[in-house]
C-alpha cells in the first residue's frame, strides 16, 4: 500500500480519499482553508493546510508520499491566476517533487478550467515526469460524471504502482472509452 497526497482535497478529493483508504492506502489531503480539515479527516485523510499558489507551503505535505494527485482541473479564479496555477506553480511543484519520495503523479487534465490551460499543464507534467523518470497519468475523466471520475481516479494508483512501461506515461479515460 502507498501513501497518497491529494492536492485540492475538496468534495471530489474527499470522495477519492475514501476510496483510497478503502483500498488500504494512507491519504493526506490539502486545503487552503483550515476550517475544512475536519471534512478531510472525516473522509479518512490526514488534513494538511497548504496553498498550491505558494508551493513552499506544500513541501512538508510531500513527506513520505509515493503518489501525488494534483486535482486542480476545476479550480476557480481569474484566467491569469489559473494559467499560473497550471503553469509556473505546477512547474515548481513538479521540480520540487523530484527531491522527495514521490514516485508517481496523477494530474487532473479535465475540468472547468480552460482546456488550453489544462493541456499546457498536462504537457508540463509529461515533460517533467519523462525527464525525471517518474511515472505519471493524466486523469481525463469528466469531473461532472462523478462515478466515472472516481473510478478513473481511484484506479490510477494501481496503474502507477504496477509499474508497467505501457502505463508509465498514459492517460486515464473513463471506463469503456477509447484511448
Amino acid at each position: 500500500m502507498a501513501r497518497c497526497l491529494i492536492i485540492g482535497c475538496g468534495c471530489r478529493g474527499q470522495s477519492l480519499a475514501r476510496e483510497l483508504r478503502h483500498g488500504g492506502h494512507a491519504v493526506r489531503g490539502t486545503t487552503r482553508d483550515p476550517t475544512r480539515c475536519a471534512d478531510i479527516e472525516a473522509a479518512g485523510g490526514e488534513p494538511f493546510v497548504g496553498d498550491p499558489d505558494r508551493v513552499a507551503t506544500l513541501m512538508a505535505a510531500l513527506e513520505h508520499v509515493a503518489i501525488t494527485y494534483i486535482l486542480l482541473g476545476s479550480a476557480s479564479g481569474a484566467p491569469e491566476h489559473l494559467a499560473d496555477l497550471h503553469g509556473t506553480r505546477l512547474q515548481m511543484l513538479l521540480e520540487r517533487s523530484l527531491d522527495t519520495t514521490v514516485r508517481g503523479i496523477v494530474y487532473e487534465a479535465s475540468g472547468t478550467v480552460d482546456a488550453g490551460v489544462l493541456q499546457a499543464g498536462a504537457q508540463r507534467v509529461r515533460t517533467a515526469c519523462v525527464g525525471s523518470s517518474i511515472p505519471y497519468l493524466l486523469l481525463d475523466a469528466d469531473p461532472s460524471e462523478h462515478d466515472l471520475w472516481l473510478s478513473s481516479a481511484s484506479g490510477a494508483i494501481g496503474l502507477l504502482l504496477a509499474g508497467s512501461l505501457e502505463l508509465r506515461s498514459g492517460r486515464i479515460d473513463p471506463p469503456g472509452s477509447s484511448v
